[in-house]
Order: C-alpha cells, then sequence, then structure tokens
C-alpha cells in the first residue's frame, strides 16, 4: 500500500524523482576513465572479459590504453616490443570497447619516460640520436639505479627540437590511432626532468615553458589534420613551488608557464595521488577540460568525485563542461592489475590502499552521484 500511495505521488508532481533534465547534465561525468597498460598478447581474452564485466556495468566509457611499443607497427617495426599485439588481438579490444559505447584513446609516451630505470625505451635504443642528454649514461643494473643521483636521472626524453624526431614519432602515432579507430590520442608527457639541458646542442638557453609548449602544438597540430584530439597529464602544468605540490605531481622546473601557452583545446589528466589537491579547479580555470585521476588511495579518490561533482554543480555555464570527468589509473601490467582484482594476488602490506579496491569504490561512489534524486 505504501509503494502505491508513493507511486502516486510521483505521478502527481507532488515528489520528484529526478533533477532537472538540465541539473543532472551539470553534475553528470562526462568522462568516466580507466587507464591501463594494454595487455600483452596471452592477455587479450582476460582484458576483453574484463571489460564486458567490468567496465562495462560500471559504465566506463573511455579507455586509456598504454600501448607504447606494444603493437606491430607497420611503418616502424624497428620499434616494436620482442613480444606485441598483433592486428588481430587489437581487433578483438576494439570490438569489445564499440559494443559498449567505450572509447579507447591510445598511449604513447612522448618528449619524457623514454627509459625506466636502466632500461631504455625502443625510441632512444633505435634512434640514440635523438636523446637530449646523451652523456648520462644509464644504469647497468635495477639495482644501480638510485633517486636522487649526480646526473639528475629518473627518465630520459628526446630532444623536442631535433629535426627528425617528429616524423618518426607521428609515423607511430598515426598507425596506432587507426589501428584502435581512435578519435583521441594521449601523449603522456608527464614527469618530464630532462628538457632544455644546458648542453644540448638545440635547447640550451630556451625557455622550457615554451619548449613544452611548443611540443605541445606541434602533437595536437598534427592530431588536428585529422580531426583527433589531444590528451595529456597535467603535472608539468602545476607550479610545484608555489603550491607545495612537489616535484613529482607538479614541476620544479619551470614548465608550469606553459599552462597559459598550449592549446585550449588539448585535454589535461591531472593525476593527484596523494591527497586531493583540487588542480583541477585550476586546470578549469585556464580554460581546459579536465579528466581528476585517482590510483590507490580510495580515500582520496571519494574526495575526488565529491570535489568534481561540488565544482560541476557550482560553477557558471562556462566552467560547468570543463569539469570533464574522472578516470582510474594503473601503474602496474594489466595481469598483475586483473591478478589483484580478482583476489589472485594479495597485497597485504597496503591493505585498502590498492589501484583495484579504488577502482571498486571510486565507481561505485560515481554511480551513486550520477542516482536519480528523490525531492520532496
Amino acid at each position: 500500500m505504501k509503494k502505491i500511495k508513493y507511486l502516486l505521488l510521483v505521478l502527481t508532481g507532488i515528489v520528484t524523482l529526478n533533477v532537472s533534465a538540465q541539473q543532472a547534465a551539470d553534475t553528470s561525468f562526462q568522462v568516466k576513465g580507466f587507464a591501463i597498460a594494454a595487455p600483452r598478447p596471452n592477455g587479450v581474452a582476460d582484458f576483453v572479459k574484463f571489460i564486458n564485466e567490468e567496465l562495462a556495468p560500471r559504465k566506463v566509457n573511455t579507455l586509456i590504453l598504454r600501448v607504447d611499443y606494444n603493437y606491430e607497427f607497420k611503418s616502424h617495426p624497428e620499434l616494436r616490443d620482442s613480444i606485441c599485439l598483433s592486428k588481430k588481438d587489437v581487433k578483438k579490444i576494439v570490438e569489445a570497447c564499440k559494443e559498449h559505447d567505450i572509447a579507447i584513446i591510445p598511449q604513447i609516451n612522448l618528449l619524457g619516460h623514454q627509459s625506466w630505470a636502466n632500461k631504455l625505451g625502443s625510441l632512444l635504443k633505435v634512434y640514440p640520436e635523438f636523446d637530449e642528454t646523451p652523456w648520462v649514461k644509464m644504469p647497468v643494473t635495477a639495482a644501480e639505479y638510485k633517486w636522487p643521483n649526480a646526473d639528475g636521472l629518473y627518465c630520459k626524453s628526446y630532444c623536442p627540437l631535433h629535426p627528425g624526431v617528429h616524423k618518426v614519432v607521428f609515423d607511430v602515432m598515426d598507425e596506432v590511432l587507426d589501428a584502435f579507430d581512435a578519435k583521441a590520442f594521449h601523449a603522456g608527457m608527464d614527469e618530464v626532468f630532462y628538457l632544455g639541458d644546458t648542453k644540448c646542442p638545440r635547447c640550451a638557453g630556451r625557455d622550457k615553458a615554451v619548449l613544452f609548449a611548443n611540443e605541445v602544438q606541434t602533437i595536437r597540430d598534427h592530431l588536428a589534420e585529422k580531426g583527433r584530439e589531444l590528451w595529456i597529464w597535467g603535472d608539468r602544468l602545476i607550479d610545484g613551488r608555489t603550491t607545495g605540490i612537489g616535484e613529482w605531481a607538479a614541476s620544479y622546473n619551470d614548465t608550469w608557464k606553459a599552462v597559459d601557452l598550449i592549446p585550449r583545446d588539448v585535454v589535461i589528466c591531472d593525476w593527484q595521488y596523494d591527497r586531493d589537491n583540487q588542480t583541477a579547479v585550476y586546470f578549469a580555470m585556464k580554460g581546459l577540460r579536465v579528466v581528476t585521476c585517482a590510483w590507490n588511495r580510495p580515500k582520496v579518490a571519494l574526495s575526488q568525485v565529491d570535489n568534481f561533482y561540488k565544482s560541476r554543480s557550482i560553477s557558471g555555464k562556462e566552467l560547468k563542461p570543463r569539469f570533464y570527468g574522472m578516470a582510474e589509473t594503473i601503474w602496474s601490467s594489466t595481469s598483475q592489475f586483473l591478478d589483484g582484482y580478482y583476489g589472485k594476488t594479495v597485497n597485504a602490506q597496503n591493505g585498502d590502499n590498492t589501484p583495484w579496491n579504488t577502482f571498486k569504490v571510486m565507481f561505485a561512489k560515481m554511480g551513486e552521484m550520477d542516482q536519480p534524486v528523490v525531492t520532496k
């Protein structure tokens, strides 16, 4: 009887189940994202299963897939990983995503992250002439790598002013976009410590912010020729000293000034993992669309969901659409993440502070925030 009475109240308008269409649009997540490394060939079936059974039910609509050189490139086969995805493998992922209206945004790290620990990435291994700091030698073993170190080595960068670098990276960029039938590309560009080095014959003495902004512009313009969009990480565009955020999730080498120089149609993926710094507001105020990114701290992610939703709901018409959405980011291999997600491995040391738990908690909260609101 109570249910019937309640239904009558709804039908007569005394009780409403929904906010208005405009209010719903104002507070919804335009991007519900998930970022992870592309699987190896033997992991494609498990990854497709995860797309179908976990991403789709949570209404994830954007998959940022870190491909790098894990693909059988025809344009530059010399850059392929020793084991990499075939066209057939990629097609399985693309078909699963299309079935659930999930847009794939492939990522290849450009500018920075051209090495890791003691290993050079494919680009600088094959084309050492592109190295911004060729005199900085890689450690022989991973155990020998330490931070900080005398060379300031975290990850290598390519020199953005080398005359041959863009021909190569644009070839692989275009090919991976075609393979994944993608309308946007993620260029990485995070944690760039080597840029405008004093010993570089091309970059020495140049403004690091201008160098960074020009590289963003160059990549963006190439993509725009085919109507494609550029996404990047946002850390290099934040002043690490003024904000107190530091040199990892923000910049100490003055690249942050580039925030006023890059095109306004670039999408910023704003990763702030240790605490909710609410830097999305900063990017939105600069006229940029921003996707707030979480990782492995559920409490931080929940705060970010609340603040994202609040920012959209209280902002004026100019700012609202710039709070573009949220994404969970995974910084392990696909297989490691899936093992943790399905309980095949347990991280007792970190307890609930895991990326898989953060993913579950964050998307549950996002789903809750997007539910119809009952008002009287």
